[in-house]
Order: C-alpha cells, then structure tokens, then sequence
C-alpha cells in the first residue's frame, strides 16, 4: 500500500474581532498568548497571530465592521485544547481578572471554559480520574 506523505500540518483558529485592543489584552495579558506576527498597515494592528506553548490563534479586526456580524460573533464557537494541568490555568486566569467557569469533569476531562470579548467560548481541558460531573469546589474541600 502506498504511503501518502502528511501535507496537513496545523489549524489554527482565526477569529474576526470587534476590538483589537480589547482582544490583545484579553489574550496577551489575560490568557498569557504572545504576539509574534502582525500586521499594521495604518498604523494599528488589523491582524495578528498570537502563541502560547504549541497553539496558535489569529485575529483580525475587520476595516468596516458589518453590524450583524458583530452581534453574532463568537456565537456557537467553541475552541477546546487540551493542556496538561486545565487546573493551574483556571488559577492562572483568575488572577489576571478574567472570569472562567468553575471547573466540572467531563469525558473523564477538567475543563475550563472562558469567553473572549467577541464571545467565542475557549475550553482548556485536562486528563483526571475524578468522577464525572464534579465540580470543583466540592472536588477541593
């Protein structure tokens, strides 16, 4: 059987934003990513990529925001990654002042989930053996 050598190589979120401030400080300040591409052709960043360990994530402002658009953006959208301790990030989120959900297991998972300015739903998730449905303030008592 012949082999087909992999061509696909990385997906990476590309979010349409209605802030650019406001996202790069929710992302940069908030959730840790760091900025290593942009693009600024009047002077203001239109469109950036951002890293954080092995994800990526793009955002772009859109020159004439379209008002429909912007009401549903982040609507239905969910990013899930799987990171090593889900839990450290939700302490970690909390003192930067953002607000993620409390924690629950799920799929034999910890997930934490915080929304972006524009609504898009972010979930961090991390292996457990905790039961399923716990939450974690009954977890950490």
């Amino acid at each position: 059987m012949e082999t087909i050598p992999q061509n696909i190589k990385l997906t990476v979120p590309f979010f349409m934003v209605t802030d650019m401030e406001v996202s790069l400080k929710f992302y940069l300040d908030g959730l840790g990513f760091k900025l290593t591409n942009q693009w600024t052709p009047r002077g203001v960043i239109e469109w950036c990529w951002l890293e954080r360990d092995a994800v990526s994530i793009m955002l772009q402002q859109p020159r004439k925001p379209n008002a429909e658009q912007s009401r549903s953006l982040g609507s239905g959208i969910t990013i899930c990654y799987q990171c090593a301790d889900a839990l450290a990030l939700y302490h970690e989120f909390n003192t930067k002042g953002l607000t993620p959900s409390e924690p629950f297991v799920g799929n034999g998972l910890w997930v934490v989930s915080v929304k972006d300015p524009d609504g898009y739903r972010l979930d961090f998730s991390s292996m457990t053996d905790v039961p399923e449905e716990t939450q974690y303030s009954d977890w950490a008592k």
